[in-house]
């Protein structure tokens, strides 16, 4: 167990002497947009180089979520060659005839056993979870998040990135019988005209729901990505989305509402100031990686206030990076107005370095090269934000956390968050991680299944009854991804790190989730992937490649010599863990079948995230992604495995789990 607190460090522990942009150029008003050229590799990570007690090195900083790039990457391939990101480039090849247990059925996918073709696709594989989007399509559905509503404990309102009308969109999921049966919808949100002009106070609105400012696109946003929700204690439900186009500079979140009664299965539509966030048409900031929550308690006095932070990127007007700092806003109104944006993740002289480093006007102990936030409220209307930081003199990042006190009404114009100074929540070990080709460049990933991932910290989404906190995050301190949990029992003032959470060890968890029992008892639970792991993949230097759905990997996980892709070859499941007030590691369950990695134009991507909520006692709702079901259409249709969502309702595990090597499919 480690105490964690801002200290500084000695004069003589650094020097710093370089400190240098490679990419991370912004594209300008004349050309395709921040998104396409992240897409193409044009854009890269801003880069930091510095020397510590004579050495010298160079991190890369946060930079767009992975879920962002892939829900814009189909934009790119009829222009630029980008690969494995449109069906129609595979389908076009295709002969029309359909492929089940190796057996040509001739243009339709055969039913052999008989299995009811209902909406829903009930005869979809499910292996005893339940299927929780209910498209009857082959594509994408990734990136899950879970809630449930304080007033109706049995309402269950879930989000996933979902590209089953072509670009990504969020998709809303709504159970009324505990988990049991879904039904889902993509809302109507895409009838918003971007127009930053618009969002400059009004009379009727005083807040400024815009960062730049300036003459909007006057079209349709294109796609959306990382779905966001939460409920409030009256059994309003709230959903959130960070909406762009493709091919331009417009970026803007929103968070919808889903009144009384509800129950998630309808949200008001988005179309004009209520209801936005903010909202952008410049290369000078680009809006990512939002969470959201609501205050479900009854003694509060922020009662039924909603909650959402986020990560700002910001350029010069030369297209340079200056920072990605952590935003907020607040609704005291059920989200139809929302307070302007405020910088939130602040400054500390003994946590953050290097927050002038791309721009010398700014504080250069500024914690503002940040990503991943994630917001909880408190029993007394305190709010408590985690996010990722990379403002530190070495490889490893950090988790770090605000504590706001919000006040004021959104409507009037007089919200404020009112957050401290940042603290420090544990440390992120980045040393050694592995790295992937997507296309782009090396990027932080998973091998074995060769997907982007990311070090983003997750804290409890609600139930914080006695002020205690858990968050949780993967690293790489032990030479291969393990979780990492650090608690607080001053809700959120100091934090502690306990440890890991996942007892195994040999195998790679990654993209946790994390929630407590309602009782108020400390009885946490974790969820996460678990995926095999590949040889050398910690290798110095070693970066993999891949993109191909048929030719298989050799034993280093690269393309075999004459090809220009392969598949990964590492099988994955998800599992449900538990304990008591921290005492790590955790005992564990496997909830899912054993899955193959994400192939064809789904390769690279399963997501930023995956969710847990625990609604009555110790009864747990873990939310993931798999590849279980077989697509029929392969390869006309671009993959062979579909990507979907599932769920499940099981009890908490309980004690400590032993340590010893992991197998996939098995405790």
């Amino acid at each position: 167990m480690k105490r964690v607190s801002a200290i500084s460090l000695g004069a003589a522990a650094l020097a710093l002497i370089l400190l240098a942009l490679t990419g991370g150029r912004a594209a300008s008003r004349g050309d395709n947009g921040v998104l396409q050229g992240i897409v193409t590799g044009k854009i890269k990570p801003a880069k930091l180089t510095f020397t510590r007690n004579g050495k010298t090195t160079t991190k890369v900083l946060p930079f767009i979520s992975g879920a962002t790039v892939a829900a814009a990457a189909a934009a790119a391939c009829s222009e630029h060659a980008v690969p494995n990101c449109d069906e129609r480039l595979a389908g076009a090849d295709g002969s029309g005839d359909v492929t089940v247990d190796g057996n040509v059925t001739g243009g339709q996918p055969s039913n052999p056993r008989g299995l009811p073709r209902t909406l829903g696709c009930s005869g979809r594989t499910s292996n005893g979870n339940t299927r929780v989007n209910q498209d009857c399509t082959y594509r994408r559905q990734a990136e899950e998040e879970q809630v449930y509503n304080p007033a109706n404990p049995a309402n269950i309102i879930s989000g996933q990135n979902d590209s089953r009308v072509g670009f990504n969109q969020c998709g809303i999921d709504f159970s009324t019988n505990n988990g049991h049966n879904f039904g889902d919808l993509l809302p109507p949100f895409r009838q918003k005209l971007n127009d930053p002009a618009s969002q400059e106070p009004t009379t009727a609105d005083p807040n400024r729901h815009t960062i730049e400012g300036g003459p909007g696109t006057f079209h349709t946003y294109d796609a959306g990505s990382d779905p966001a929700l939460a409920a409030d204690s009256s059994g309003r439900a709230f959903f959130s989305c960070v909406t762009f186009d493709v091919a331009s500079n417009a970026s803007a979140l929103y968070t919808t509402m889903s009144p009384i009664g509800a129950d998630g299965s309808f949200f008001f539509n988005w179309t004009g100031r209520p209801f936005t966030v903010v909202e952008d048409n410049s290369p000078l900031a680009f809006h990512d990686k939002n969470f959201i929550a609501a205050d479900i308690y009854r003694s509060s006095p922020n009662r039924d206030n909603v909650y959402t932070t986020w990560t700002v990127f910001q350029f010069d007007a030369n297209g340079n990076f200056r920072q990605s700092p952590i935003y907020g806003s607040m609704s005291t109104d059920h989200a139809v107005h929302w307070s302007t944006p405020e910088e939130i993740s602040g400054a500390s002289d003994g946590l953050c370095q290097f927050g002038n480093a791309f721009d010398p006007s700014l504080d250069p102990h500024a914690c503002n090269f940040d990503q991943g936030s994630d917001p909880v409220v408190l029993p007394n209307g305190d709010l408590e934000v985690v996010f990722n930081n990379a403002n530190t003199p070495s490889i490893d990042a950090q988790q770090l956390a605000v504590h706001c006190k919000p006040s004021g009404d959104s409507a009037a114009g007089t919200a404020h968050l009112n957050c401290a100074a940042p603290v420090k929540v544990g440390d992120d070990v980045a040393t050694g991680e592995p790295q992937c080709d997507f296309g782009r460049g090396p990027e932080e990933c998973i091998p074995g299944a060769f997907i982007r991932t990311n070090d983003f910290p997750r804290i409890v989404t609600e139930n914080t009854q006695n002020n205690h906190l858990y968050a949780v995050w993967q690293d790489y301190r032990n030479g291969e991804y393990d979780i990492q949990e650090s608690q607080s029992l001053d809700g959120g003032l100091t934090w502690t790190e306990r440890g890991q959470v996942n007892p195994d060890t040999g195998l790679d968890h990654y993209m946790p989730a994390v929630d407590q029992s309602p009782l108020g008892n400390d009885r946490v639970g974790v969820s996460y992937f678990r995926t095999e792991r590949v040889a050398n993949e910690n290798a110095p230097g070693n970066t993999f490649t891949g993109g191909g759905i048929f030719a298989p990997c050799d034993s280093n996980g690269n393309p075999q010599p004459g090809t220009q892709g392969c598949a990964a070859t590492g099988n994955s499941d998800y599992v449900l863990s538990g304990g008591t007030s921290g005492q790590t590691p955790y005992d564990f369950r496997v909830v899912s079948p054993v899955f193959p990695p994400p192939d064809g134009i789904q390769t690279g991507f399963n997501g930023d995230y995956s969710g847990l909520v625990v609604n009555r006692g110790t009864e747990a709702h873990p939310i993931w992604s798999d590849t279980r079901n077989v697509d029929p259409y392969a390869p006309s249709n671009g993959v062979v495995h579909d990507e979907d969502v599932f769920t499940d309702t099981l009890g908490l595990p309980n004690g400590k789990g032993p340590v010893g090597p992991g197998t996939i499919g098995r405790r």
